[in-house]
């Protein structure tokens, strides 16, 4: 069995979705490179071409699959400050957590949107041209937003995977 997160697993839970050995060393590869042909992921997985086709569809359909991205590197196109930002959610304003952090997701240099269980309440990852960018979304974002007590930005030097 490849080695993963993932697990063979019964469909034990409404939220579950029952998987064998073969789905799994499918969905193993497809993370590894989503972009591979099927009759080489055929190959890799010991099927048939037709039947691993089969087999890559239905865990579309069952929603395993959610879609395959593109890994874009933002360096060569001038984005070159990533910064991992912790935020501290005001008391007052716990109600409105989840309708900020969608709003933050949906600004242009923020790459990811975390909402946590503990503290910080978020983590906001984002890429910005320079670290005067990365400043200004911060004051004109977090800083000037009252909902937001305080903020940690972190810059990140390597990202390793």
């Amino acid at each position: 069995m490849p080695d993963s997160v993932w697990a063979v697993s019964g469909a034990d839970s409404a939220n579950s979705v029952h998987i064998d050995e073969v789905d799994l060393a499918i969905l193993v590869e497809l993370s590894r490179d989503a972009r591979l042909a099927n009759n080489v992921l055929a190959q890799r997985v010991g099927l048939a071409p037709s039947t691993c086709l089969g087999r890559v569809k239905m865990l579309r359909t069952r929603g395993v699959i959610e879609g395959y991205e593109a890994k874009i590197n933002e360096k060569l196109l001038g984005v070159t400050v990533n910064a991992m930002i912790s935020v501290i959610v005001a008391p007052q304003a716990r109600d409105r957590m989840l309708p900020a952090a969608k709003a933050l997701a949906a600004l242009p240099p923020v790459r990811d949107v975390f909402v946590l269980g503990g503290t910080p309440d978020l983590l906001i990852r984002v890429a910005t041209r320079s670290i005067d960018e990365l400043r200004t979304f911060v004051a004109s974002h977090l800083g000037s937003n009252r909902a937001f007590s305080s903020t940690q930005t972190n810059i990140i030097f390597e990202h390793l995977r």
